[in-house]
């Protein structure tokens, strides 16, 4: 027996109490089937290394990972399944036991120790509010409340599932773009960079004046090889300074409402917002949460701050007893259609079924939007591309011409 390995565990008991310590066994399988016999719960285990490790579900361990919005996602859909078949805590277990990733185990045996000791499962979610948003813990609060848990975490995974799904959707929009215009710059910069100079080099002895075109490029070229290292200094250096300079909130305002003003980059910020904004406040509605608690989460979730202060001011309204769509239209930044229907849920008493059709609609306009945005912009680039190649071609052929006139003025 004292010839096997020995084994360190972190384990949760019945209580979700922690309970760390060593056990010797043949295998990590073994020390594991040990170990739930005795009714622990193994979170780690891994072979001893004979010092002294703290406690991994201790304060500082929380803050190593969060649950990414796949994770929460998945998680929040299987929940929802077993929670309708067994109890809470079994159904944390089953899901924390059979995950692959240690720090999403991690998390989730954390959650399920708290509601072992008797807390409310928003309650236990608050010990991992990085990976439990406020608006994720309020809907399963109200849940909690109306007896409601499993068809509330039905809809926060439909949710969540149409936010991510927009998310792919504005990634890949910009993906290409992207990509197509980092190649066609790097193209350009190697053609200015190496090419040229190996051209030119056979016209310094003509004894002719270069034409303008061929001067600049020329001129051009020789700067981006011999500084090109300032330049990138130079980029990063701005890049920097923007940051510090946006860290201000008075800039970050004037900054965000100058977006918002952009023909194309505007709308579409606009209405990726307003998109948000009907969706999760259909769902929330839906629930039975107060519609100013979700106007009031909603409204920490926006990045942009001009948005971010109409969407407060839209709370503000409707906690002083206006209406959604009355503080809708006085904001004066969302599309007409989403206070009309936020209008006609009002007065008819459907407004969460209103707010999810306005979300779907603006999400499609989204889709118009991009495809026709996107039909416009590859083409554009590579237009500029083939326009730029164009010149500095141009600019070397042009000597080459005014050789032939010569030599066959000589002739």
């Amino acid at each position: 027996m004292g010839s096997n390995p020995l084994f360190d565990y972190l384990a949760l008991d019945t209580g979700g109490r922690e309970r760390r310590g060593s056990v010797r066994a043949a295998s990590a399988e073994d020390a594991r089937a040990m170990l739930g016999a005795k009714r622990l719960y193994v979170v780690r285990m891994e072979a001893s290394s004979g010092a002294e490790s703290p406690p991994l579900l201790s304060r500082g361990a929380l803050l190593r990972k969060r649950l990414s919005g796949k994770q929460l996602t998945l998680f929040t859909r299987q929940l929802a399944t077993l929670a309708l078949v067994s109890p809470l805590e079994e159904a944390l277990r089953t899901i924390a036991r059979q995950t692959e990733r240690e720090h999403v185990q991690r998390i989730l045996f954390n959650v399920h120790g708290a509601v072992l000791e008797g807390r409310r499962l928003s309650e236990a979610m608050g010990r991992e509010p990085a990976s439990f948003p406020p608006l994720y813990r309020a809907m399963v609060a109200a849940g909690e409340t109306s007896g409601t848990l499993s068809e509330i975490l039905e809809r926060l995974a439909g949710l969540l599932e149409r936010q991510a799904l927009v998310r792919g959707k504005v990634l890949s929009a910009l993906a290409y773009p992207i990509v197509l215009a980092f190649f066609a710059s790097f193209i350009v910069f190697a053609l200015m960079i190496f090419v040229v100079p190996k051209v030119v080099e056979q016209f310094e002895d003509i004894g002719q004046r270069l034409p303008l075109l061929t001067r600049m490029v020329i001129g051009l070229s020789q700067f981006l090889a011999s500084w090109w290292w300032a330049l990138l200094i130079a980029v990063f250096a701005l890049g920097f300074l923007a940051l510090q300079a946006l860290r201000d909130e008075g800039r970050r305002l004037r900054f965000d409402r100058r977006l918002l003003r952009l023909p194309l980059l505007g709308r579409l910020l606009r209405d990726l917002h307003a998109a948000r904004m009907a969706r999760t406040l259909s769902t929330m509605v839906g629930s039975r949460l107060p519609l100013l608690e979700g106007l009031k989460l909603t409204t920490l979730t926006v990045h942009n701050r001009a948005l971010r202060a109409a969407s407060a001011e839209i709370a503000e309204t409707v906690r002083t007893g206006g209406s959604l769509s009355g503080a809708l239209r006085k904001a004066g930044i969302f599309p007409p259609l989403l206070v009309y229907l936020a209008a006609s849920g009002e007065a008819s008493g459907r407004l969460d079924i209103m707010l999810e059709r306005a979300a779907d609609y603006l999400e499609r306009e989204f889709d118009s939007f991009t495809s026709a945005a996107l039909a416009l912009l590859e083409p554009a680039i590579i237009v500029i591309m083939g326009a730029i190649v164009a010149l500095i071609v141009l600019s070397i052929m042009l000597p080459i011409l005014q050789l032939d006139t010569l030599a066959g003025g000589m002739r």
